[in-house]
């Protein structure tokens, strides 16, 4: 068992009530290389050696920063006119209506996704609003345009109950994709999500928490710990054992908000601010209004350096327009990308965030497009440059001033993440 193992299930044992006790052990450090003159031999008066010397051992180049960038989308709500669209006579494909954001999700060192329906159990058939259960096939179709992992706790997670949230789960599992939100089991529901970074002979470790203000009436199937709910204490004791555990950064999703409003509750702001006191917390990514909200950056956070918050990301791929919720905002997402920057000898950072517009292109099958894309090709869908004017400047108006709008997709710095498996 490696040391980082036991590390992570001290940390969940302190989640537990268990008391963690954890040592820190010293790095000897390397001093400089010397070399021993050779011994001389014979009179004063002999003829020196002719041998070239050693050339001088060139000093080790100085470490360099590692960069990285984090991409964090909407909601993936899939109603049943989305599901139709992605059906044909080969069977169900997602890929033709997310492609539109392939790049986004390739150029990002890693990629987080907001999976808001459970999968439907096997046997059972998908169904869309109001009571979800998602064909299996969405979740391989993430996988495989690049995403990471996906929080999945939501005021839809029970809505399939027990089965549907172990179907999710294990649907990740073999899409090989991280998760947090909802858990199999108690010990599951205590380990946070980790990925690891390797760049140059270092790792950076991320983790990742996720929760929900309710389930639509619905109980948590099996107990509390199978959807996590929002409780800020709960969230920050998750952190600092996340930290403890060896994560580097530590980001949070949080599923809260009135639908369809722009503006953010006092729960919202409540919370957020709670986690940038506690400095424990280096990002926060909400959902669930389904509309755009504000980008700000907090007092607080690791550091005292602040910490960004993206309230609200919209929807990434929904049947949601104006005929249904009355806004075309609803038809707007927000993707979110971060910096991450760890100097050789200090903690990593979130050093900046920013964003960038999508939208989904109903008539024309659902097909979700990067906003400033569909811009550069007009006619390339079903929405006129008029519409997309309007819908980028509906993103450009929820996330205010304090992060700036990135118009080209990020480029990875290194291979994939590691997903590391949660505890069981």
């Amino acid at each position: 068992m490696t040391t980082v193992r036991v590390l992570r299930l001290l940390a969940s044992a302190a989640l537990a009530g268990a008391l963690v006790t954890t040592a820190a052990g010293c790095t000897p450090v390397r001093g400089p290389v010397t070399a021993t003159p050779p011994a001389v031999t014979g009179s004063a008066s002999a003829t020196p050696s002719t041998e070239p010397s050693a050339p001088p051992v060139a000093p080790d180049p100085p470490e360099q920063d590692i960069e990285l960038t984090l991409l964090a989308g909407g909601d993936v709500l899939p109603h049943g006119p989305v599901n139709e669209s992605a059906t044909g006579p080969a069977g169900i494909d997602y890929s033709p209506l997310l492609a539109g954001v392939d790049p986004w999700v390739a150029g990002a060192d890693l990629a987080l996704c907001h999976l808001e329906a459970p999968v439907a159990p096997p046997g059972t058939p998908a169904a869309g609003y109001p009571v979800f259960a998602a064909p299996r096939e969405l979740v391989r179709d993430l996988g495989e345009q690049g995403w990471d992992g996906c929080s999945t706790a939501s005021n839809h997670a029970a809505d399939a109950g027990y089965d549907g949230i172990a179907a999710t789960l294990r649907a990740l599992d073999r899409a090989g994709m991280g998760h947090v939100g909802t858990a199999r089991d108690r010990r599951e529901s205590l380990s946070a999500q980790y990925y690891e970074l390797r760049r140059d002979g270092r790792t950076v470790t991320v983790a990742h928490l996720a929760a929900t203000y309710g389930l639509n009436g619905f109980t948590a199937p099996r107990g509390t710990w199978s959807v996590d709910l929002i409780d800020t204490r709960r969230i920050v004791r998750q952190a600092k054992a996340a930290r403890a555990a060896g994560a580097d950064l530590v980001v949070v999703s949080l599923h809260d908000g009135y639908e369809y409003v722009a503006d953010t509750t006092p729960h919202q702001q409540d919370t957020t601010r709670a986690l940038a006191r506690s400095r424990q917390v280096d990002l926060v990514i909400g959902h669930h209004a389904h509309v755009p909200q504000r980008v700000t950056r907090l007092r607080g956070g690791p550091g005292g350096d602040g910490m960004w918050v993206a309230h609200g990301l919209g929807n990434l791929l929904s049947n949601q327009g104006a005929d249904c919720c009355g806004t075309w905002a609803t038809a707007v997402g927000l993707l979110l990308v971060a910096d991450i920057v760890q100097p050789p000898r200090g903690p990593a950072r979130v050093t900046g965030v920013r964003w960038a517009a999508t939208t989904v292109d109903l008539a024309a099958g659902h097909r979700l497009r990067g906003t400033r894309d569909a811009l550069a090709h007009p006619g390339s869908g079903r929405l006129t440059v008029a519409d997309l004017r309007e819908r980028l400047q509906i993103a450009r108006e929820a996330a205010g001033d304090a992060a700036k709008e990135q118009r080209t997709p990020p480029r990875p710095t290194g291979g994939p993440p590691v997903v590391v498996q949660r505890d069981r």
